[in-house]
């Protein structure tokens, strides 16, 4: 496997991400309702990422996408908070730093776009990405803000930037 690289998404990305999102959401045995995989955005990536105070990124090896992560505006809330959206490693990308790295990339991007905190979503058997949530500085909440539509995950976090 060639180094890593994080890079913004590219429209020719778009296929592979999906692919990739979905593999761990079923490998992980997420429900398909009321989670990421149901999201009509995971087909169109780059054009759901294309707009003001939006990045997403994506980690590439060997021309392979085997991460991905972005942030924006969180949905239906009203305060200058983003999210963090969609990140996702396939296993041959964990245990190697590439989260860390990706945290850091899309932390970096949330301030410079301005934003206050960043808030993020997941389930509670996903322990990795907690710890890593947690050491970046992310703080456990009482439940959800705004409204993403991901009913199904009962994990909410906040950071602020």
């Amino acid at each position: 496997m060639s180094k890593p690289i994080i890079r913004p998404i590219q429209k020719a990305d778009n296929e592979q991400v999906a692919a990739m999102i979905r593999k761990i959401l079923l490998d992980f045995g997420v429900p398909k309702v009321g989670t990421a995989y149901a999201d009509g955005s995971l087909d169109m990536m780059f054009e759901t990422y294309n707009h003001p105070r939006t990045a997403y990124f994506v980690v590439v090896s060997d021309e392979k996408v085997i991460g991905a992560a972005g942030v924006a505006q969180l949905d239906n809330y009203d305060g200058n908070v983003c999210e963090l959206q969609k990140m996702y490693f396939l296993e041959e990308a964990r245990g190697k730093g590439l989260g860390s790295e990706m945290m850091k990339v899309c932390l970096d991007q949330a301030r410079h776009f301005g934003y206050d905190q960043c808030y993020l979503e997941t389930m509670t058997y996903m322990n990795a990405a907690q710890k890593l949530y947690q050491r970046t500085g992310f703080k456990y909440i009482d439940g959800p803000m705004g409204d993403t539509g991901h009913f199904s995950c009962p994990v909410h976090m906040l950071i602020d930037l």
